[in-house]
């Protein structure tokens, strides 16, 4: 296998570069620029050299062969943060037999090749490396740390025991089995689909933690919409005006509310219009609202459609209460009065959504443990048709089985390998 080499952090100027390699090589090609290097797990300081040219004085750090995190000889070097040191060491390295430059996540697929990581710790990764809120944080280090196989460790053997139990019943077919197999394989194939079914009404809220989710502020033209979203954004996201149906288009703002990440919709304002471009952006209002996590309908004298109202935990409040004075939640975009009020309480009701979030926080994850689910109830019917439909039962729980690997990787991953690891940077 090659030796790989690449700059592990960002481009650029900074404090300190980390140039990673792994393979059978590294050590070598490490000693071969800073001479005789520390033990294993221990940073020393060494002059590095290239054709009787110094490089650079950095800080040498080596792991040893199966205690990496490649699971690979590995070495590190953490030079001066400047372009030109960078690139010197770099060709460098370049310039050695047996040493090339890593694509995008090959340190990773190594760990994972190795046995060090499943898939879904690889996934948790690059959600860590990509996390913006803590929310965000707190999941991929949970993903990182293991959680999801654990979880489906836990369901494989339970059904590993019921595939056994009905094996037997498959294997004695001709003889008297002494116990009825069938409660215990019922028992065990219920309680897998509970936890299964808690898992996929948890996996969309995950799904939103690690997307973000949308909340569409709606109301009728000139109600103070966009106006409300600069506030919250703290910058001119959008064009304000007197005129009936400036907004034409969604305006999205990325924002960090209490640790959660959301994505602000400013829509057109909603009403009956002859023109054609406003009346697309009446639609396109409509539809991203019917798809949002959350909307915020801002009241004005015009009131709403009969057929768009609130629901769930949509939040209500009037607008330009600068204009407008009384109880309730009232906010006004000019002053900032009921702003601070308006994001707590889209916070709360965000935060008890994100409370039920699953382990699980892919859609790929999703739709393995909804295979899963699918295949278990097939299996519990044949169970309960009697021992004459065990082969059946025990093709479905074989199915249900390869789904729930598939989740970690032991089965069906190589088509969305490449994928998932061209997402990665160089040297991670």
């Amino acid at each position: 296998m090659d030796t790989i080499f690449a700059l592990a952090t960002a481009r650029g100027k900074a404090g300190v570069a980390v140039v990673r390699l792994s393979g059978p090589r590294a050590h070598a090609a490490t000693a071969a620029l800073a001479g005789d290097l520390p033990p294993p797990r221990r940073a020393g300081l060494r002059q590095l050299r290239h054709q009787g040219t110094v490089l650079d004085q950095a800080l040498v750090l080596t792991f040893a062969e199966g205690a990496s995190f490649t699971g690979q000889a590995v070495a590190e070097l953490h030079l001066h943060g400047s372009t030109a040191v960078v690139q010197a060491v770099l060709a460098a390295l370049g310039s050695m037999p047996g040493l090339r430059l890593a694509e995008p996540g090959e340190f990773t697929r190594r760990a994972l090749e190795a046995g060090l990581l499943d898939l879904a710790q690889v996934e948790g990764l690059a959600d860590l490396i990509d996390a913006e809120t803590e929310a965000q944080r707190r999941q991929a280090l949970r993903v990182l740390s293991g959680a999801v196989g654990q979880r489906a460790e836990g369901w494989r053997r339970g059904l590993i025991r019921a595939a056994a139990l009905i094996e037997a019943t498959i294997d004695f077919a001709d003889e008297d089995v002494p116990v009825d197999v069938a409660p215990e394989v019922l028992a065990l194939l219920t309680q897998v689909l509970t936890d299964l079914r808690a898992e996929a009404r948890g996996a969309t809220v995950a799904e939103r933690i690690r997307d973000g989710f949308e909340v569409a502020i709606l109301g009728a033209p000139n109600a103070g919409k966009s106006t409300l979203l600069n506030v919250l954004a703290g910058r001119e996201a959008a064009i304000t005006s007197a005129i009936a149906g400036t907004t034409r288009d969604v305006i999205e703002v990325r924002m960090d509310l209490q640790g959660l990440p959301v994505t602000l919709l400013d829509t057109a304002g909603l009403r009956e219009t002859e023109d054609p471009v406003e009346r697309i952006g009446v639609d396109r209002a409509r539809a991203r609202a019917a798809a949002a996590d959350l909307r915020v309908f801002l009241l004005d004298d015009a009131g709403f459609p009969d057929d768009l109202r609130p629901t769930g935990d949509d939040l209500v409040v009037q607008g330009k209460a600068d204009l407008h004075p009384g109880p309730g939640l009232r906010i006004s975009g000019l002053t900032g009065q009921g702003v601070p009020q308006l994001v707590d309480a889209i916070t709360d009701r965000l935060q008890r959504r994100a409370a039920g979030a699953a382990t699980l926080t892919r859609a790929r994850h999703r739709l393995a443990v909804e295979r899963g689910i699918e295949a278990l109830e097939s299996a519990r019917v044949e169970v309960e048709r009697g021992s004459e439909r065990a082969e059946l039962a025990a093709e479905h729980l074989r199915t249900a089985l390869r789904a729930l690997d598939s989740l970690v990787g032991r089965v069906d991953v190589e088509q969305v390998l490449d994928d998932i690891f061209a997402s990665f940077c160089i040297g991670k």
